[in-house]
């Protein structure tokens, strides 16, 4: 199937329409932005339900709307499994993080980790592990957007992509330094509402298309797919080999434990006023991801009996156009046009909160209470966040521009098995083990964190496999093309070990402190 319809003209139009409005809300959320607790937590002045819809849309990248909808089209039913690895991450957060985090810190992980250890090295370590994961997941989103403007906007040169990845890069920034955390959220807001309005009504067509019977659906599908009715059946990319199926278990570690820990996730619990709203945006995100992913459910399965999976592989983009080209296929160009926005929306909103949360976490962690031991102006500190802010876009868009047309893939994986590996150990050691110490939280960082890295960079995602990153070349060692399964052990026992070694012992009055103020609330 080819894009004859597509209409640049008009994906353009409806996408500079979006940007605009985004603009003016950030420009009118920004009136008070001259404080830390205001740049960095919206002065915690939003609502439970408010900061669940904006979890939500921070959460649910171009790899959830476009990827996982391709991977259903193409894969089946393992290409589910990604949605529900997702949506079982929240109940992570909600039982064990959102509460505690809040009541503890102030606006980032470096508070909370340091809350009984030695300020200087475990907030420098924090910082580390934020800035990597952000850009790790930063340089997926601004190369998505590289590979989706082939499809979208019909832009098949390099330098053309290019200057799409630039103009991403630079609207981002904008929101940050106008906006800071306010405004940032109310994007995620309008973008999160755009988002499942957009998936309600292409799922609501694709029933009304198959007499509003989900069978029909699934049938038209297996009838249209190579797999046949092994679409519909467990094993199709996962249970072909013993490796394969130890990919799944790793890729779903890493799923469900990575999100509970990723950096720009945490800094949102502390954009609300107290613990209980910080659990309602759980219930929230959750809620409203859940009806996100159900619907991309019969979109990739739509768009494999509408367009078929042949089509949609020889399309530009690949497994990622299974969205768009089932827009056309039933909306035509004014479908398709919103689906392109909506699609840019989702980077553009996503790459703001990374930008915000390592910006912050510099100007934070290490500006403030490194350099500044904790005694910075606040007025000094938010210029300090914004220069980061335009260091960290500058940053993206380059890594974007060398990384488009690469594997991106495993980057979105790697953030997530870093996010569990270097931050997960540390934080549930920190609030649940009264002996954990300032050793056992830096090995449990650096330890996960460099376990993680040399893992994939020695792994088939880079090497030796036919979708590798560099081609002609095998030094791979490591056969998991996800790290989770090693890295994540790994990290709690680094943990474990470093403070059973470690010549620092924990400080009994602080932990004592400490448990009170993330169970109760007092002294937040």
């Amino acid at each position: 199937m080819s894009i004859p319809e597509n209409d640049p003209v008009l994906n353009i139009v409806v996408f500079a329409l979006f940007v605009a409005i985004t603009l003016y809300v950030v420009y009118r959320a920004s009136t008070r932005n001259s404080s830390t607790s205001d740049y960095y937590a919206a002065g915690s002045a939003f609502t439970g339900r408010q900061n669940g819809i904006a979890l939500s849309g921070d959460f649910l990248s171009a790899a959830s709307f476009l990827g996982i909808a391709g991977a259903i089209a193409i894969h089946g039913y393992d290409g589910f499994l990604y949605s529900i690895g997702f949506l079982v991450a929240w109940l992570v957060d909600l039982l064990l993080i959102a509460e505690l985090l809040r009541n503890t810190g102030r606006f980032t992980m470096g508070d909370v980790l340091s809350f009984r250890m030695k300020q200087r090295p475990v907030r420098a370590a924090a910082a580390t592990s934020t800035l990597v994961i952000s850009f790790f997941y930063m340089l997926a989103q601004m190369a998505g957007a590289g590979g989706l403007v082939a499809l979208l906007l019909d832009i098949h040169g390099g330098f053309g992509q290019a200057l799409v990845i630039g103009g991403v890069g630079v609207v981002m920034v904008l929101y940050v330094l106008v906006g800071g955390m306010k405004g940032t959220t109310w994007v995620q807001i309008i973008k999160a509402t755009i988002l499942l309005l957009t998936g309600a009504l292409i799922t609501v067509f694709l029933f009304g298309k198959f007499g509003f019977s989900f069978s029909n659906l699934l049938s038209a599908a297996a009838d249209k797919s190579p797999l046949g009715g092994e679409l519909l059946e467990p094993g199709g990319s996962y249970g072909k080999s013993e490796v394969t199926k130890l990919d799944f278990v790793s890729l779903a570690l890493a799923l469900v434990l990575g999100a509970a820990a990723l950096p720009h996730v945490l800094m949102r619990f502390y954009t609300v006023p107290n613990s209980r709203e910080a659990r309602r945006s759980v219930v929230w995100a959750t809620a409203c991801m859940l009806v996100f992913y159900l619907c991309t459910l019969v979109i990739g399965f739509g768009a494999a009996a509408l367009v078929g999976p042949e089509a949609i592989k020889n399309a530009p983009g690949g497994e990622n156009s299974a969205a768009p080209l089932l827009a056309l296929n039933i909306g035509g160009t004014v479908l398709l046009g919103v689906v392109s926005a909506v699609a840019f929306a989702t980077i553009l909103a996503v790459v703001a909160g990374l930008t915000i949360t390592a910006s912050a976490s510099f100007a934070h962690d290490v500006y403030a209470n490194i350099f500044k031991h904790g005694k910075a102006e606040p007025a000094s500190e938010v210029r300090v966040a914004r220069l980061t802010a335009v260091a960290v876009g500058a940053l993206a868009i380059v890594g974007g521009i060398l990384a488009n047309g690469q594997n991106i893939a495993f980057l979105v994986a790697l953030a997530f098995a870093v996010a569990a590996s270097a931050n997960l150990s540390t934080l549930l050691y920190s609030l649940f083990w009264k002996r954990f110490n300032t050793t056992g939280t830096l090995w449990g960082i650096y330890g996960g964190l460099i376990a993680s890295l040399v893992l994939v960079f020695f792994s088939p995602v880079v090497s030796g496999a036919a979708d590798s990153i560099v081609k002609g070349i095998d030094f791979h060692w490591f056969p998991l093309k996800n790290p989770g399964l090693v890295s994540i052990p790994f990290s709690f026992l680094c943990g474990f070990v470093g403070t059973l070694i470690g010549r620092t012992k924990a400080d009994p009055v602080k932990h004592a402190e400490m448990e009170v103020r993330s169970l109760t609330g007092i002294g937040s």
